[in-house]
């Protein structure tokens, strides 16, 4: 797709800066609560994904579109509203199921359900609300997460002696529970907060147990290798967490009929 302008509305300044590195042409236009139709030329194609912490099932609050976060897919159907787009994409997770009928209602269209295991090693299922012609899904490329894996690991991403011997003792509940997995065919689903907590997902070698690397947890979100290097661990893992399967995307935009 060509793109004249491109403009992302953008608050954290890790993500930003990974934007910047990789497309330098970006325009940052900030807080999307302060984003105005008036002040943007005429708009081809609105894309997006709110907050899903309050829709997410996980959530014991099930504060739904209610909640502070998740409550910013309003700010989405406003722009987008003031914009009339030609085109639209909405992503979230396929969760409380009040939130997404109001917002199925609100963008006039179904969601199409759609699990990145299709097209990488990642059981990551969203919904994909937009007005592009979707005739297809996705090919399924049968992609494991042996397959990403990266050789001569740095000792840095293996777990120490305190977290080993929690493990030994929790690892069967978490488990079971899906918080973790270990040599596990798919990767669970990325979060935002995977390692920050005692969850995600690990592989066991011959030096012990370690966390997936950076690069790996962008090949599961089908990002090339190093397009996050230029921010920390910490924060690479969170933007990976928070974003999209890129080849999902690229396969619902095959479908924008072509100019004339």
């Amino acid at each position: 797709i060509k793109v004249g302008k491109y403009f992302a509305s953008e608050i954290d300044k890790h993500a930003i800066k990974v934007t910047m590195e990789n497309y330098p042409n970006t325009i940052q236009i900030g807080d999307v609560v302060n984003v105005k139709a008036k002040d943007l030329p005429k708009i081809d194609l609105i894309i997006g994904g709110s907050p899903c912490q309050d829709v997410s099932n996980l959530n014991k609050f099930k504060l739904g579109l209610d909640g502070n976060k998740s409550s910013l897919f309003f700010q989405y159907w406003r722009i987008w509203q003031e914009t009339n787009p030609k085109y639209f994409l909405l992503e979230n997770v396929a969760g409380n199921k009040s939130a997404i009928d109001k917002i199925t209602k609100l963008m006039g269209v179904r969601p199409i359900k759609i699990s990145s295991n299709w097209v990488s090693a990642q059981n990551r299922m969203r919904l994909y609300w937009t007005s592009i012609p979707i005739n297809s899904l996705p090919k399924k490329e049968n992609i494991f997460l042996s397959d990403i894996l990266q050789k001569n690991v740095d000792r840095k991403y293996y777990q120490n002696e305190s977290w080993l011997k929690w493990w030994e003792n929790n690892s069967g509940f978490q488990l079971s529970k899906g918080y973790s997995t270990l040599n596990s065919d798919k990767a669970a689903c990325l979060t935002k907060r995977m390692y920050s907590s005692w969850n995600g997902n690990f592989i066991k070698d011959e030096f012990g147990i370690r966390r997936l690397t950076p690069i790996e947890c962008e090949r599961l979100q089908n990002v090339p290798d190093d397009y996050t290097k230029f921010v920390d661990d910490k924060h690479r893992y969170e933007m990976l967490g928070n974003g999209w399967t890129v080849d999902i995307i690229a396969h619902i935009f095959k479908h924008i009929p072509k100019s004339k």
